[in-house]
């Protein structure tokens, strides 16, 4: 059975976590082409795209901690040191992620969208429809356009060089992680 949990935990760890790395640090270089050119629409359609995968997989990561546990208690490791720094460090990764990466994409991506679509309605001359809609939205309050009373942010390169900060800090932890569940200090197996 170990056998099998340890296979599950690795293909869970490749298959929801990877794409949340990856996706995670595109994010930064497109949302910088995003404010490039903010009448394209090609980097908006990007940026939400890598912010869904970056949440959907990362609701699906909780497969690997559910099989790594399984493994580790099969293993008789759960009271190893390398396995519990293991754990804190992706406890920590969890937290940056849902607590720094998470939240500054979607606001970098509403705040690109809402400059967008102030330009396209700037440039269609005030045009009704999806782009008038938007470019009215563009002109109210804090308040009126739904955002809570939060100040609206516009989104620069500071903004993209802290989400790739904060995202290399993720990815840096998730290699540390897998270091350590692949040398495993003390363990009985090799390496």
């Amino acid at each position: 059975m170990t056998k099998l949990f340890l296979i599950l935990h690795v293909l869970a760890a490749i298959l929801a976590v990877g794409p949340v790395a990856v996706a995670a640090s595109m994010f930064p270089k497109v949302l910088r082409d995003a404010l490039a050119g903010p009448g394209d629409a090609a980097p908006v359609t990007t940026l939400r795209t890598l912010h869904r995968i970056c949440r959907v997989y990362a609701g699906a990561a909780i497969a690997v901690v559910v099989f790594g546990f399984l493994t580790a208690s099969s293993m008789g490791v759960l009271g190893s040191a390398w396995l519990i720094t293991s754990i804190a460090l992706t406890f920590v990764a969890a937290v940056i992620l849902i607590v720094l990466v998470l939240p500054r994409q979607e606001t970098a991506l509403e705040a690109v969208a809402a400059v967008r679509a102030a330009a396209v309605g700037a440039a269609g001359g005030g045009a009704t429809g999806a782009s008038g809609d938007a470019a009215a939205t563009d002109g109210a309050t804090d308040d009126e356009s739904g955002t809570g009373g939060a100040v609206a942010v516009k989104p620069d390169a500071r903004t993209s060089a802290q989400l790739a900060m904060v995202t290399g800090v993720f990815n840096l932890l998730w290699a540390a992680v897998t270091i350590l569940m692949i040398v495993r200090p003390g363990s009985t197996t090799g390496g």
